[in-house]
Formats: structure tokens, sequence, C-alpha cells
């Protein structure tokens, strides 16, 4: 198992879209914890010519995540009524908004690429495999890490045959990675990671990465006295300068906005940065339609340095972040970690 043989038990979260880069993974992992690279929105070319940037730049272990397609198309009539609201953004922005489609992210050939060329961990997103492709992959040589935001998926990935489970709680920026996207269960919030992580703890024996809302040592040390095998780290890195965040999203993480549940800029939940946009406007489930849709107006905010254009990913404790290089952030984090974790047993007599 990889997470026996870290150094540091820290896993950098695939942050798809830009920020993450194989520079950012190989500090991660050169540092002693785990880098991924991020799949999603690539094709299968692409993550190839990643992963061996990757390779030249890594001496330890390295991590994919892959982004499982959902099952059917969205209700054009209900995507077509969202881009007549968004219009007049496009004109303002001086540019047409993107062609809504359909389809399922380069799954088989990203899937053939890393069945015959593999690394060591695979992770999945938005979903579980069928145990085929779970089998598959293992016997190439690949552990398989499933993401899941309750207990049930949890199980669901266990009996399926993930080697690791990723408790992603709802503090966590960017796409929920729920195995089905239900507005019924927006009400709810999710999961906080503390009480996710210890009800899939007591259903399943896999080991568990923990992920959300982590940005100090403190927070490693709380979920790893939690029962995590590591913790998955994301915003804590966005101002890294190894990561492609855009300066845009880099300036926005590096305040104290409030975070917020948002499916306006791609039709799948995910939590970002509060703006304009985000308040402004309540798109359908229409995932990745209304991603490609809005995708030239995410652009332009990026380009002119517009934050009310840009999908602001960021977890709800961005504030904490800091602009560090990655391999000091995570030997910060491992520090603090420790010293939180001998702090703890002094209160407990120990």
């Amino acid at each position: 198992m990889i997470l026996d043989h870290l150094d540091v038990p820290i896993v950098l979260a695939p942050l798809a879209g830009g920020p993450t880069t194989p520079q950012l993974a190989a500090a991660v992992t050169g540092a002693g914890g785990l880098g991924f690279l991020a799949a999603g929105y690539l094709s299968a070319a692409a993550l190839a010519g990643q992963v061996q940037q990757a390779r030249e730049l890594i001496s330890g272990p390295l991590g994919v995540n892959v982004f499982v397609p959902g099952g059917s198309p969205a209700d054009h009539g209900h995507v077509t009524e969202y881009a007549a609201l968004l219009a007049a953004e496009a004109q303002q922005a001086g540019v047409e908004l993107g062609q809504p489609r359909f389809d399922d992210d380069d799954w088989d050939a990203k899937l053939a690429l890393l069945t015959a060329d593999h690394l060591p961990v695979t992770s999945f997103t938005f979903g579980c495999p069928e145990p085929p492709v779970i089998n598959a992959l293992q016997a190439a040589g690949s552990e398989v890490w499933v993401t899941v935001t309750t207990p049930a998926e949890a199980v669901l990935a266990a009996d399926a045959g993930a080697d690791v489970l990723v408790a992603q709680g709802s503090e966590a920026g960017g796409h929920r990675g729920s195995f089905i996207d239900d507005p019924a269960d927006d009400a709810s919030g999710g999961f906080g990671l503390l009480s996710l992580l210890q009800l899939v703890r007591s259903r399943t024996s896999r080991p568990v990465v923990a992920a959300g809302g982590i940005g100090t040592g403190a927070a490693v040390a709380a979920v790893l006295a939690s029962g995590a095998a590591a913790a998955q780290i994301g915003t804590a890195f966005l101002r890294c300068p190894e990561a492609g965040t855009s300066q845009v999203q880099r300036a926005a993480v590096a305040s104290a906005a409030p975070t917020a549940m948002t499916r306006a800029f791609t039709g799948r939940n995910a939590r970002g940065i509060r703006n304009r946009f985000m308040d402004g406007y309540t798109a359908p489930v229409a995932y990745p339609e209304v991603h490609y849709l809005t995708a030239p107006l995410r652009a332009a905010g990026r380009r002119s340095g517009d934050p009310n254009l840009v999908n602001l990913w960021a977890g709800q404790t961005h504030e904490l972040s800091r602009e560090l290089p990655a391999a000091d952030l995570v030997a910060e984090l491992a520090r603090d970690a420790r010293a939180s974790l001998a702090a703890a047993s002094r209160n407990l007599g120990g």
C-alpha cells in the first residue's frame, strides 16, 4: 500500500482545470507526500503528456485522478433556458457562449492508457467504476482509490474492490465527488469531514484518506487522530508557485471572502468563493453541458482579471493559505501536525 511508505501522510488533491501541474505533483512527492495529476478535462493524449513530464521530475510515487462519466445527457430545454439567461453576460464580456454537449471525458481512452502504462495510484471522482475496471487497473499494478461523500458510497466502493477510500467532507473546495449529483441532497449540506470520517471507518475496514477544509498542520493532526491514513489537501496548494492557478483565483483565495455551493458554472454542485455570477444564477443539474456552456465566460474572466466571471473553487479554510513553495508547505504542515499531536497527548496526560 502506497500510504504505508510515504514519509509524510499528505496527498495533493487533484485540482482539475489548470491548478494541478506536473511540477506541483513532483514537488509534493519530492517532499515525501503523494503528488497527483488531474485527468479531468484533458484528452488521453494530453494526460499522457503530463504523465511523461511528471515522470521526468519525480523519483517517487505518483497518482492520477479520473472523472467517472455520468449516466445520461441533461434535459436540452433546461440547458437552452439557462443559456438564454446568460446571453447578456456573454455579450458584455465580448464572447459567445460555448456549445453545451454531453461527453464522457475521454473515459475509454484514459482507462486504456492507465491500464497499459499504469501509475502507482489511480483515483476516481463522481462515481465508482465497475469491478472489472477496478480489477484491470489492479492487475496492471495500480492501486484504486475512490472518492466518497457518504457512508453509503463508502460501502459501495469497498464492495466494488477499491483499495482506498477518499472521504470528501462538505468543507472541500471544487466539485462534490458524489456518485449522484442529486438536488434533493442539497438541503442537508452533506457530511462534514470529521463526521464522515468516523462513519466511514465504522462501516468499512478500507484505509481512508481525509479531504475537505484541511489547511493547517493542526487539521492534518485532527484527521490522523480520527483514524485517517493521510490528509488530502488542495486549496492550501493553490498559491504555490508550482501551481497553474490563475492570478484572479490566487487573489481570491488569499482573501477572507465566504464560500458557498453552486451549480451556476458547471451544472454540478461545487464549492467556491462567492461572487456575482454565483449569487445571480441558478443552473439546472446539467454536467458537463453547463461546464461547456460557460467556459468562454470563465476564460474571459481569467484573461481580464474579473473575479465575478470565474469559478473560484476553494475550500472553507482558503484564507489560511499562503504563498509558499509546495515542498516548504508540505514540510511545514508535517511539522505543525507533529506539534499538534504532541500537544494533544499532553492535554490527555500522555
